[in-house]
């Protein structure tokens, strides 16, 4: 395992450069690090991930010194360990809406004293290898340089989420919130309206809630670029400067 990067980022008083993926390419991966991206991000909550290719991104990116985050399909332990043991280093969990949501999402990802994450046999416990892990200290300290080195990440894009977020963010094991401008729209009232002033206001009151409680809100600790916004943005600057 590597360092998180995130976080070394942030330690360093920057923020992180991260490339989102929706669909997986060892090749885009290869290009990120080349470009000086600090970070890998993998949609699999709307993109179309295998546990193989996570394995596979997460093997290439971290061999180029970069490590890799996910929104995970479910926020259930089932995906979030799956995710977790191929190394993932931050997850961000959709939909959460009450502390005892939050509470099990943050279990699920870290590992005893402080969660209940169960212990795997992949990358994201050295392959259970115990030479290894004892150059951490043994089990327990790499339990705990795990946890040091893992995002948590609560997405709240409901307004369940709002009328909760007290609660939320009194779970210790959460290291913070994003949003999700489109669901939140929707959960106000005005789908299709993710630009609607009461929506920005409601998630400038959900993010300012969280810094004043300590919590990261994940847009202060990161820049991503996305596929999409990478393709579409610089095709179209392309195609009309063709048309000129």
């Amino acid at each position: 395992m590597i360092e998180n990067t995130i976080i070394k980022k942030n330690n360093e008083g920057k923020k992180a450069n991260v490339f989102g993926l929706t669909y997986p390419s060892l090749h885009l991966v290869e290009l990120a690090a080349h470009a000086g991206f600090d970070a890998i991000n993998c949609d699999g909550e709307h993109g179309l991930f295998s546990p193989e290719s996570i394995d596979d991104i997460c093997r290439v990116a971290n061999g180029y010194g970069m490590s890799v985050t996910a929104r995970v399909p479910d926020k259930s332990p089932y995906w979030i360990n799956l995710y977790l043991d191929r190394g993932i280093q931050g997850i961000v969990g959709p939909h959460v809406e009450s502390k005892k949501e939050a509470q099990d999402f943050a279990d699920a990802c870290l590992f005893p004293p402080f969660g209940k994450r169960s212990w795997g046999g992949g990358r994201g416990t050295e392959f259970n290898d115990d030479q290894k892990i004892n150059e951490y200290g043994g089990k327990l300290d790499f339990a705990k340089w795990t946890n040091k080195n893992m995002l948590v990440i609560a997405q709240i894009e409901s307004v369940p989420g709002w009328d909760n977020l007290d609660e939320i963010l009194s779970v210790k094991g959460l290291s913070g919130i994003t949003g999700g401008p489109n669901d939140l729209a929707a959960s106000m009232g005005i789908p299709g309206e993710p630009e609607n002033p009461k929506r920005q206001k409601l998630t400038s009151d959900i993010e300012s809630k969280a810094r004043a409680n300590n919590k990261i809100v994940q847009d202060d600790i990161m820049r991503t670029l996305s596929i999409q916004e990478l393709m579409i943005d610089s095709g179209r600057k392309f195609i009309s400067q063709g048309n000129k």
